[in-house]
């Protein structure tokens, strides 16, 4: 951050920032371009013009401030349902190419980059090795790419952080002690860290779920899910595991359960202060990085601009390339190891999705932050001379993915002919008929106990009729000349309810994915805030 000026310049430099973001990210969607892409380009561009102000990235902020709340906004809204499907596409992105990144760099950055010995090419490795997925996915969602390539995107992001992480805790104690570890204290290390991490993090989840049923305060439970993230990741860093990946589990956890603890108020003002929490931290985030680049390259002595550019654009390109490499052998490689063993309905692979889960491998800030965090010194008190081309190499691979192939990932997306309606839709159609059909028995049931009210439930099963033979088309019909509101509003308030817990049944029977239960949870959500202020008539 800022070199001096007390708490006053702190503020100015945080109201700067806040501008800059609001006005690129609305540049941004003017030009039709995912805003991390805008907003790294502005940052390079601002760090270059005379008068802005220096701002160095402190590892720890990064770490510390706008690590938990990302890592929680990005894992609430995972699905648990892909995750477990594709969980061996993921552990083979996530741990298998990580490794496969450290292990190809340790053998050839000593022939390929000047003064780099197998120590140093470890931390470059692990350093580079977690991907970012917030352009990638923004991206997908918006071209409407198959939703199962963008969960593997969103998941290996997430894990990959945890296990990049652990990767560079090994690289610094291989560099710092002159020790490598063996094998089973490598794998023991591996296995504790991450799943103390997950046990960690799945307490903590448990212990605010539970808590969260006694709570029915907006306020209260925002500032509550604000505290979960840090409190969870300073928890895992206290007892020695990851924090990442405890907060990944928690955040898993709570959003699995948060259908039973969270009322529908709640839900929706939690919604929109996280939508502009996680807006503004990426917006800083991405700003930051691109103000980065005059003062890494200011650290580098003896090279001039043009090698150092080369070493720049050679390095991102073989990144890129070591992905695509790994990502189609072992797709390739897994299938006809199923195919030799005769596996049922195996389906062969698409070369054009896994080209595009390859290309959607973007590095982002955890990247730029795991570089600062490396030492400048040396156990024998020797400068530790790689570190700042190390640094310099994370910006141009972040600068590189970020730009390249997120400018270009929509063209690519609709030449292979990914683009189109997700497979979600289906799967949203079919959970609104199931809903409504589950609402019309309930108040058809609710009709045969009560005569007296027979012309309401009549007129309620008539407007979810109405809307069950209109579908696909999603629309609201208005109920009239009903006389007693009150009781109108109590079984419509009812029928949500009914509507809710087949929606929660849908999930955990697999019928659905978690996205759709959050589109219709909201679309239920908002009904029922429009019966309490009285905003609506009916249905």
């Amino acid at each position: 951050m800022p070199s001096g000026g007390g708490v006053q310049s702190v503020e100015a430099l945080f109201l700067l920032l806040l501008m800059f973001v609001a006005s690129f990210a609305a540049l941004a969607r003017k030009l039709k371009i995912p805003y991390p892409i805008v907003l790294v380009i502005a940052g390079l561009l601002l760090g270059f013009l005379p008068g802005v102000p220096r701002i160095n990235l402190d590892p720890d902020i990064v770490f510390l401030v706008f690590l938990p709340p990302l890592l929680h906004a990005a894992a609430w809204t995972l699905s648990w349902r892909e995750f477990q499907r594709n969980f061996s596409s993921i552990a083979k992105l996530a741990v298998g190419l990580v490794f496969f990144t450290i292990i190809g760099l340790a053998l050839s950055a000593g022939k390929l980059l000047p003064g780099f010995d197998w120590r140093s090419a470890v931390l470059l490795g692990a350093v580079v090795a977690a991907t970012d997925a917030i352009a990638a996915t923004s991206i997908a969602r918006r071209v409407g790419l198959p939703q199962w390539i963008v969960e593997i995107l969103e998941a290996e992001s997430l894990v990959n952080d945890g296990t990049g992480l652990v990767a560079l805790q090994f690289g610094l104690l291989i560099l710092m002690t002159g020790r490598t570890p063996s094998i089973v204290e490598t794998v023991g290390r591996l296995v504790f860290l991450i799943g103390g991490g997950v046990l960690i993090g799945l307490a903590v989840g448990a212990i605010v779920a539970w808590f969260e049923k006694w709570v029915d305060d907006g306020g209260i439970e925002i500032v509550i899910s604000i505290l979960v993230p840090y409190a969870t990741y300073l928890l895992g860093a206290r007892a020695g595991v990851s924090g990442v990946i405890a907060v990944i589990a928690c955040s898993m956890y709570m959003s699995r359960m948060s259908v039973t603890y969270m009322s529908p108020g709640v839900r929706l003002q939690a919604a929109a202060v996280w939508d502009a929490l996680t807006f503004i931290l990426n917006g800083i985030v991405f700003i930051l990085i691109g103000l980065q680049l005059p003062y890494v390259m200011g650290q580098i002595n003896g090279m001039s601009h043009s090698v150092l550019l080369r070493y720049g654009i050679g390095f991102s390109l073989a990144m890129v390339a070591v992905r695509m490499i790994w990502i189609f052998g072992e797709t390739y490689l897994s299938y006809w190891f199923q195919r030799w063993a005769k596996k049922p309905d195996l389906v062969a692979p698409q070369p054009a999705a896994v080209f595009i889960i390859g290309w959607g491998g973007m590095r982002g800030v955890l990247s730029l932050a795991a570089a600062v965090s490396l030492p400048y010194t040396l156990p024998d008190g020797r400068l530790f001379p790689q570190r700042s081309m190390i640094i310099y190499l994370a910006f141009c691979l972040i600068f590189t993915t970020l730009v390249l192939q997120g400018l270009t990932m929509p063209t690519l997306i609709r030449l292979l002919g990914l683009a189109g309606e997700t497979s979600l839709h289906a799967e949203e159609q079919e959970a609104r008929r199931v809903l409504f059909r589950e609402a019309i028995a309930h108040l058809s049931r609710k009709r045969s106990k009560n005569h007296d009210q027979s012309a309401m439930f009549g007129e309620l099963i008539a407007s979810y009729q109405r809307r069950l033979d209109a579908m696909p088309a999603e629309r609201e019909e208005h109920v009239k000349g009903l006389v007693d509101q009150s009781r109108r509003n109590e079984e419509i308030l009812e029928a949500l309810q009914v509507e809710r817990e087949a929606l929660i049944r849908l999930r955990n029977e697999e019928r659905i994915d978690d996205e759709v239960l959050r589109t219709l949870q909201r679309e239920l959500d908002f009904a029922e805030s429009r019966v309490h202020t009285g905003s609506i008539l009916a249905l």
